[in-house]
């Protein structure tokens, strides 16, 4: 079993996708737990994975730990029955204000799922546009970091130069005995997910309430949305609180395309999107997940009505 783990907009969902495609990645089996009451990720990876559990709203360090507990023993159940394929692997992908101490410490005291499942490796995905300034002011993050054996470094392509080595040297400071490896476009060695870790992973004390003003929201939306209001309003909500949109993850049903467009934003970062050959599941509809630092759902929601006024 792997733990994969990281700030919000790392990265993670796009290193899983990759290496579910791998030889390697068949037979794999997904557990994807995230901070929101919409579950995007989950439906991102589904099509990809053998099967995916989405753990309900909240992260995993969060709600009660025998969530985890029942949802790994009914896949085994259920694979013994026939009823799901027969995987050889398990992928936790957790939520990006997780910290994973509760996950290594359910296995360390569950002795009946510590004799059937066995953490063979934490991997911390790291964002080297806006990985080293959150690490400043994260908790989570910096948890997240002292718990890796490996340490996978992110957006290496559109990061300025000496990005990645100076993240290294933040990471090493927090970590000297992690490995550090980088990834571009989600790809890397698969073996970097799939071997175990050769050190005895670090002790850390689990702390499970999130702080600094971090929260979540839903915006949804039944009709086809113009790609300009949509535009627009994010590029408002990016200059007046780029720092505080920690992760802009949805779906959007947009006018003219026969398709769901996937969006993305980390802070001041707009990832270019994707519009998708067909809707993941039945809800055809607009549906973006707002993970953000002391901004009011209240406000988002006026701006995004007050541009579309407009236009």
């Amino acid at each position: 079993m792997t733990v994969i783990t990281g700030f919000l907009g790392a990265g993670k969902t796009t290193l899983l996708k990759c290496f579910l495609a791998t030889p390697e990645g068949q037979g794999t089996a997904v557990v994807v737990n995230e901070f929101g009451a919409t579950g995007i990720d989950d439906a991102l990876v589904r099509s990809s994975a053998d099967e995916t559990v989405l753990l309900g709203n909240g992260c995993l360090c969060c709600i009660t730990r025998t969530d985890l507990q029942q949802a790994l023993r009914r896949m085994v159940v259920e694979r013994e029955r026939g009823e799901l394929p027969d995987f050889r692997r398990i992928v936790i992908e957790t939520s990006g204000l997780a910290d994973p101490s509760p996950i290594l410490q359910t296995f360390a005291t569950d002795r009946a799922l510590g004799s059937a499942f066995h953490v063979e490796a934490v991997v911390t995905v790291v964002d080297a546009e806006t990985g080293g300034d959150t690490l400043g002011w994260s908790t989570e993050a910096r948890k997240q970091t002292i718990l890796a054996d490996r340490l996978v470094i992110t957006k290496t392509d559109i990061a300025g130069e000496g990005a990645s080595a100076a993240l290294s040297r933040q990471l090493r400071a927090l970590n000297p005995g992690a490995e550090i490896h980088e990834a571009v476009n989600g790809e890397i060695d698969p073996g970097r997910l799939t071997e175990p870790a050769r050190d005895q992973r670090n002790a850390f004390v689990a702390e499970t309430t999130h702080s600094d003003g971090i929260g979540s929201f839903v915006l949804t939306y039944d009709k086809p949305m113009p790609w300009a209001v949509f535009a627009r309003s994010m590029d408002t909500l990016m200059q007046l609180r780029g720092p505080d949109l920690l992760r802009l993850k949805g779906f959007l049903d947009v006018e003219g395309c026969k398709g769901p467009v996937v969006v993305q934003f980390v802070q001041h970062l707009a990832h270019p999107p994707v519009e998708l050959e067909s809707w993941p599941d039945e809800e055809r509809k607009s549906r973006v997940v707002f993970i953000t630092r002391n901004i009011a759902e209240q406000q988002v929601r006026d701006l995004f009505k007050a541009i579309e006024a407009l236009a």
